[in-house]
């Protein structure tokens, strides 16, 4: 891990998430540094949204022919009533290459309590060790057992929406893609949190001067997409499937409602910005934040107006995408 020094950058960084930022590092990998760097990551952030009692949560397993993919589920402590809760399908970050259901345990937690939802947390297959759309599979097969068991968890099959941060946001991306061209359920939407969409970020010919210089930089980008396409293909070459990178996908139209999110400073700028501007193009109902002096992951900083007013705009999306009524 390598700490950040960027004093020039320092400027443009929301003053509110200047301390956070003294207390973070830039990813750096090697393929040796995996193990370690991914046990501290399945460490839940030391951050709470929503009181601790606010949810219930418990591990379940969807069961495959040829593996186990391991779920988190999450509901919220008192239900409103006993109507099913609308379902959620969450894909945790952590470039593809770390994090498991537990790290973004507190974010989950108050999608729950707050939206009123069914959260279920996917412990997708990591790269290196698989690669290509293994990920993005996991995810499908959890939203297919999900639905199947909608009735044993009082869960409502016909309001079913993914969600992701960071990589998790673009899986959900591509899981979007994928149920949208396998034509077996359908989304009421797909909301992307500072999303990994675009492999090409990795060979653009001139870099955005101004981003990638906190927590993700160009080179963790790097060892993220090669890890996940594998030895055999290198970020930008041509022909990179949309299942594995969304931003790759010719046809975005009949994609459900999008909700994208992402800070100025983040690296994921320009192709979340542009995923968004294709969707609109293709007549799909986005919603787009771009916030100010914000770099990846800056939502941690949950006392910070930013982070709280992602949290609010988040919540108002989602209630509003399930059919619920706004809360704000």
């Amino acid at each position: 891990m390598a700490s950040i020094d960027c004093s020039p950058d320092l400027a443009a960084v929301d003053p509110e998430l200047q301390e956070l930022l003294a207390q973070l590092t830039a990813y750096t990998f090697t393929d040796a540094d995996l193990g370690p760097v991914r046990a501290a990551e399945e460490a839940p952030l030391p951050v709470r949204f929503s009181p601790a009692d606010a949810v219930r949560s418990w591990a379940e397993e969807v069961i495959l022919h040829d593996r186990v993919v391991p779920v988190r589920i999450t509901r919220p402590a008192a239900a409103p009533g006993e109507a099913p809760l609308p379902v959620l399908v969450w894909a945790h970050g952590g470039g593809y290459v770390l994090g498991a259901p537990s790290t973004d345990q507190p974010l989950v937690d108050h999608w729950a309590s707050a939206v009123e939802c069914l959260v279920v947390s996917v412990g997708y297959r990591l790269a290196p060790e698989a690669t290509g759309t293994s990920a993005v599979e996991d995810c499908y097969a959890t939203l297919r057992w999900a639905a199947e068991n909608a009735g044993r968890l009082n869960a409502d099959s016909d309001r079913l929406a993914v969600g992701g941060e960071s990589a998790g946001g673009g899986l959900a991306a591509a899981l979007a893609l994928m149920v949208r061209d396998r034509g077996e359920h359908e989304l009421r939407f797909q909301y992307l949190d500072e999303p990994m969409l675009d492999d090409r970020t990795v060979t653009r010919a001139v870099p955005n001067p101004h981003t990638g210089k906190f927590v993700w930089t160009p080179e963790a980008n790097r060892f993220g997409w090669q890890s996940l396409l594998g030895p055999d293909t290198t970020p930008g070459a041509p022909g990179i499937p949309a299942y594995l990178a969304a931003a790759r996908a010719e046809d975005v139209a009949g994609l459900p409602a999008t909700y994208i999110d992402v800070g100025t400073l983040d690296l994921f700028l320009e192709e979340g910005v542009e995923y968004a501007r294709r969707l609109l193009a293709a007549g799909v109902p986005v919603e787009l934040h771009v916030y100010p002096g914000a770099f990846h992951g800056y939502w941690v900083a949950q006392e910070s107006l930013v982070s709280r007013r992602h949290l609010s705009h988040a919540v108002d999306f989602m209630r509003r995408f399930f059919g619920l009524p706004a809360v704000y």
